[in-house]
């Protein structure tokens, strides 16, 4: 059995989510908590298996709660919450920044028709979250882990010499943990970052641009959600809007859809790496961010296939090592870093694109 603890402040929800999590046997409410000072004493008296949490609670709110609970007891924590505005889904992020796994919606009621799809996606992140060994992987910058890691020294030079061709496009999945790994990519890309970057993570219906906002907080490059035929700029970011797939498309524009999804996802990874494979090809980069499952694994292989630079996350830095690791897996990639040295690889590859321009008298 998997102990919940539930910290929400109003009783409605509270008991809705007993409700729906205690539907699945394998799932059992070891307490309720209707403020932050409760939840923090309610942590240390039942030690939950995970946590689902509330982010606007009187007194101390959801953010300073996960954060206290992540640095004297970590522990697997979903956040729960209305989306009433994207101020409240910027601040979602923000308890991710702390320590958070998984950002959800509150469930519809009872009777409403899309209940049962929401208490599935409740029931399903809770158990995958319990299962995370928490560590405080964030807070402490620089590790390492794995054969196949590129050594510091030789990240520079290795991306130098892999520039065969200008890099026009950097593509980028991510799933479960994928945030906090793009947000330390975002922020140790260098203002003149020329390439413009496209972004896959998913992430739950309605917090999209609650997550756009949260990651343009700390990145010195413009963080925008795509928009169907508009030009895509060399220096922004774009991020793959709710239940649309995004895509590069031909003449540089983006390319938004609504087919059918891929492997039960919609945006899909995949769906991204496959058009930059074939509009840029050898012209691209790819980076591939921890996350359940194997959605843009043999995407990246095939971006490797057409020339591109494919990048994964390592599994120490990993919270899910599944896309990632399947990649490895696969052949396909070129090197294995940690969030903060793909930052240090991109900037490389594309300041050297510029470099090796200029020297041939062509920019």
């Amino acid at each position: 059995m998997i102990g919940v603890l539930i910290v929400e402040d109003s009783a409605v929800v509270r008991e809705l989510l007993r409700h729906t999590l205690e539907s699945d046997p394998g799932l059992r409410v070891v307490g309720t908590a209707c403020n932050g000072v409760e939840a923090l004493r309610m942590v240390e008296r039942v030690a939950p298996d995970v946590i689902t949490m509330d982010i606007h609670m009187p007194g101390i709110g959801g953010f300073d709660v996960t954060r206290r609970i992540m640095e004297t007891r970590p522990t697997p924590i979903v956040i729960v919450s209305g989306t009433p505005n994207v101020a409240e889904r910027v601040m979602a992020f923000r308890a991710v920044e702390a320590g958070a796994l998984a950002v959800l919606p509150t469930p519809v009621g009872v009777g409403h028709p899309e209940y049962e799809e929401n208490a599935a996606e409740l029931i399903r992140t809770v158990k995958l979250m319990s299962e995370v060994k928490v560590v405080r992987r964030w807070r402490a910058r620089g590790a390492a882990g794995g054969a196949a890691l590129c050594p510091p020294a030789r990240e520079a030079r290795e991306a130098r010499e892999a520039v065969k061709f200008p890099v026009e496009m950097v593509a980028i999945g991510a799933s479960t943990g994928g945030p906090m790994a793009l947000q330390s990519i975002v922020s140790g890309l260098p203002p003149d970052f020329r390439a413009p970057i496209l972004v896959v993570q998913h992430i739950a219906t309605g917090f999209a641009d609650g997550f756009a906002g949260w990651l343009g907080q700390s990145s010195s490059l413009p963080v925008q959600l795509g928009t169907h035929n508009t030009p895509i700029l060399p220096g922004n970011i774009y991020i793959a809007p709710d239940g649309h797939h995004m895509q590069a498309g031909p003449g540089g524009r983006l390319v938004l859809s609504r087919e059918a999804p891929e492997n039960g996802l919609r945006p899909s990874v995949g769906c991204l790496f496959r058009s930059v494979a074939k509009v840029y090809g050898r012209r691209s980069a790819g980076v591939l961010l921890s996350g359940m499952g194997k959605d843009g694994a043999p995407e990246l292989k095939l971006m490797k296939d057409h020339g591109a630079v494919t990048i994964a996350q390592d599994r120490e830095s990993s919270v899910i090592h599944g896309m990632p690791g399947e990649a490895i897996r696969l052949g396909g990639t070129t090197w294995v870093l940690p969030p903060e040295k793909i930052a240090t690889a991109l900037a490389t590859l594309v300041s050297a694109e510029r470099r090796e321009m200029s020297t041939d008298g062509t920019a």
